[in-house]
Formats: structure tokens, sequence, C-alpha cells
């Protein structure tokens, strides 16, 4: 299978390599100090899985050098990258060409649609912890790693089969999902809430559930955000809110998400396209939002990165 990752970092650069070391015809687009070191010395993986390094890897800038069309495109990018990551994939996509987001958020289907058309578009969802260690180096955290795909209308395909056999046979931990709809919603609710909360309050995990008022906060911030899914259609389940409540609980003490580690480093935030699209879907629906506003409209100085802040 022909692959294209846009997006070299944490997550495209982890799943990439280890396509590409299980023998897939695996393309990349990078950039920066990134794609000079993964252009001289491949591209490493450091984790307790398994490290492991690519090289020589097919890597540019440049789409256009990659020579596609491709059988899928992997959309890795930050949130706020997304409309140059489309343009940079058009260049990638042919008539049978299958593109994909393993970003986080709830707005990438609705735009690989707009952009390719929805019988190229399938959704994704990546469960993993990781970031650019040294360029060249991905170093993956602790031992959970898993790709979610299905196709947006639900069911289960044969372009969704062909990518979930090629990734077990990568060693990755694959799923094929007949709802990606709402698995997507799934890591949205947890997502946008542990974001928002723990940046907002610049605290981790630990800080945030010792406090009886920061709790009740995050309870209602999770709430705000079910009830935005089912006012989308999301059949989420009744006790949802529970549930994440103690999965969240259950985190590492030190755990902060990638928003705040953005803030801290001044660079752009996802903030709109986290606690911003529950606001601006809960004021499409008709739902309340009051924390996720309040998020929003805190964390807006500081959307652009250090120099705005």
């Amino acid at each position: 299978m022909r692959i294209a990752v846009i997006g070299a970092g944490g997550v495209g650069g982890y799943f990439g390599a280890r396509l590409a070391a299980s023998g897939e015809d695996v393309a990349f687009v990078a950039r920066g100090a990134h794609l000079d070191a993964m252009r001289r010395h491949g591209i490493k993986i450091e984790s307790q899985l398994g490290d492991l390094t690519v090289q020589p890897v097919q890597a540019s800038a440049d789409p256009k050098e990659l020579h596609g069309p491709f059988d899928l495109v992997m959309i890795a990018v930050k949130l706020w990258s997304t409309a140059a990551a489309i343009e940079t994939a058009k260049a990638l996509v042919g008539p049978h060409t299958a593109v994909v987001s393993f970003q986080n958020g709830v707005g990438a289907i609705p735009a690989l649609t707009q952009a390719f058309g929805a019988e190229r578009v399938l959704g994704g969802v990546a469960h993993i912890a990781t970031a650019i260690g040294a360029p060249g180096v991905i170093k993956h955290t602790g031992a959970m790693e898993r790709l979610t795909v299905g196709e947006p209308n639900g069911g289960v395909s044969q372009r969704v089969t062909d990518f979930v056999a090629a990734a077990k046979r990568a060693r990755i931990n694959a799923v094929a999902s007949d709802d990606i709809q709402r698995a997507i919603w799934d890591k949205f609710v947890f997502l946008a809430t542990f974001s928002g909360v723990a940046t907002l309050t610049r605290q981790p995990k630990a800080v945030i559930f010792a406090d009886p008022d920061l709790k009740r906060l995050y309870a209602e911030a999770l709430a705000e955000v079910v009830a935005v899914a089912r006012a989308c259609g999301i059949a989420l389940a009744p006790d949802h809110v529970e549930k994440t409540m103690a999965f969240s609980e259950g985190l590492p003490d030190a755990m902060k998400p990638s928003l705040l580690h953005d803030l801290e480093r001044g660079n752009p935030l996802e903030i709109e396209f986290l606690s911003g699209a529950v606001a601006r879907l809960g004021a499409e629906k008709g739902v309340a939002t009051p924390v996720h506003r309040t998020i929003t409209a805190a964390l807006k100085p500081f959307a652009a990165g250090q120099q705005a802040a």
C-alpha cells in the first residue's frame, strides 16, 4: 500500500515509521530541521514497544516530489494547519485515493469532504502519547497506541479493512469501527474538557481532581460536550459523563494535555478547534456551553502563540 503522511510529528511520524518498517511504501511531508534530520539519518522511534529506525526515508517539503497519487493519505498535523494540509494533499490524491485525518477535534471529516468529496474520505482516531524528542526522533511515552478507522456514514468497507490489515502487519493496534463518528466524539468529549480545564488553570490532572471546585468544573465541562454531541446526533451512552470522569481520574497525576504544553512553550494553540468548537456547535444547536465559552475567551489571547501572548 502506498501511504503518504502529511505531518511527521508525534502521531504521523510514529505510525508512518511503523508502517514503513513493515514494508509499506510510505512517504512523509515534513519540513525544517525535522525533515533535514530524516533525510540524513532516517526517522527513529524510541518506544517501550520496540525502537526502530527507517533509513532511507522518503520525505520532502514539496508533495510533488513524492510522485502521487497514493492509495491512502494520512493527515496528522496540528488543527490550525488543516487548511494548509488539505492544499498539500491535493498533489497526492488521485481518483481512488482515500484520505483520513488522525487529528484531534470533530471538524476533519466535514473539511476533507468539502475538499475531496465524500467518496474519498475516511474517519480516524489516534490514541497515543508521542512527541518529537529531537529532529528525526519520535519519543513514545507509555504503551498506549491505537488507530481506529471507519467509513463516515457507518460500516466497514474494503479500504478500511485493507488499511487495518496493513497496520496490524506493522504491529500497530488498529481497529475497524462501524461507527467512527461516535469514536471521534468519544475522544473529543475527554480531550476538549481535559485540554480546556488544565490549560485554563495551568495545572496537571492531580490538582484538578484534588480540588472540589475544579473537579466540579471538569464534570460540568464534560456534560456540556456530551450534550452538544447528542444534539449533533451522536448516540453516547447515558452514563458517558460518569465513565469519562472515572477514566480521567485514573490518569497519571502529573499528566498535562498537549494544549497546556503548547501554551507553556509559546506555541500556537488548538483552542479554536477544541473548546471553541464546543461553544460554536452548542450555539448552533441551542445547547448552553458556559464553561467552554469561558475557556475559549480566556485562552484566545494566546491562540496565535508567544507573540500574541
